[in-house]
């Protein structure tokens, strides 16, 4: 069975200002998730689906038709009442729960073998390549997963702070833990790294440490194991204290206490973000340069 490429758009882009998932960033008006799916097809995979909000779901059907005829297209909803107990919390709630929610969210349109991405980062060939080789394996156990690890330090905005999962692995092959950081940014005075961690302690990172970019490969249980995960997360949730269910702690928990094991697979490619519009400049630029390359060839489709 082919793999599934699992797409996490619920994202409304508030400080980007816009749907950024289907900005133009390419020379030829190609979208960061046409690069996306692209590279998903090129490498083995069968299928891609779309986590989104409801009310985004208008101004996604251009997505389907985009991707007509080269790939089968699925659409899953995140919605806030989606939840497999204390269902009384969705009242409250105006946030996503959060990138873990977002993959359970999907799991009806989830039947096999699985890579997660954010719609709106540029991943690069080798990781497609990476994870279509991992998830091929037919071997592969319902405990074993893979994380596509990118060093911070090519991962930073200089329009602003970036949250980020920094992967922990005690010989740099099997991933140890993930620690979700926020607040992300470096120094204009020291040129260093400083973020808060999972305890809101501000931290000094090393530049070359991995870090999840939700780029992920997952056999077909993961989508079943992480109700378990959300259920211990709504037991413990506390409304008046507001937090996300990040897919970093999902697998973390599941690495402590399930038994799961995880590699980290490098990746050579160049990462490529927008979290706000000034980043625009830059990633079309690169991009572009893919393309001067021979990275691409024009038009993509």
């Amino acid at each position: 069975m082919k793999p599934t490429l699992l797409v996490l758009a619920a994202g409304m882009g508030s400080r980007f200002g816009g749907l950024k998932q289907i900005e133009p960033v390419g020379p030829n008006g190609e979208w960061i998730l046409d690069f996306s799916v692209f590279d998903a097809a090129e490498n083995g995979f069968g299928k891609v689906v779309f986590v989104i909000r409801k009310e985004m779901e208008a101004a996604f059907s251009v997505v389907r038709e985009r991707y007509e005829g080269r790939i089968d297209v699925g659409f899953a909803f995140q919605e806030l009442d989606d939840l497999p107990c204390r269902a009384e919390l969705a009242g409250d709630r105006e946030k996503p729960w959060g990138t873990a929610h977002a993959v359970y969210a999907a799991r009806g349109e989830l039947a096999g073998p699985f890579a997660v991405i954010n719609a709106d980062d540029f991943y690069g060939k080798q990781a497609f390549h990476s994870l279509g080789a991992f998830l091929a394996n037919p071997s592969l156990s319902d405990r074993e997963y893979a994380l596509v690890g990118y060093a911070l330090a090519n991962t930073l905005s200089e329009n602003g702070s970036v949250s980020r999962g920094i992967c922990h692995s005690s010989d740099g092959d099997v991933l140890d833990s993930v620690e979700e950081h926020t607040e992300i940014r470096r120094s204009e005075v020291s040129g260093g790294i400083t973020g808060r961690n999972s305890i809101g302690e501000e931290v000094e990172l090393d530049s070359d440490v991995r870090v999840s970019l939700n780029c992920w490969g997952f056999p077909e249980a993961f989508s079943k194991d992480l109700e378990t995960q959300m259920a211990a997360f709504l037991e413990s949730y506390d409304p008046a204290n507001p937090t996300e269910f990040y897919l970093p702690f999902a697998v973390d928990a599941m690495l402590r206490s399930e038994g799961a094991r995880a590699r980290v697979l490098d990746c050579s490619s160049r990462w490529l973000g927008v979290t706000h519009r000034e980043d625009l400049p830059v990633v079309k630029s690169e991009i572009e340069s893919l393309f001067a390359q021979g990275e691409y060839a024009a038009p993509l489709w």
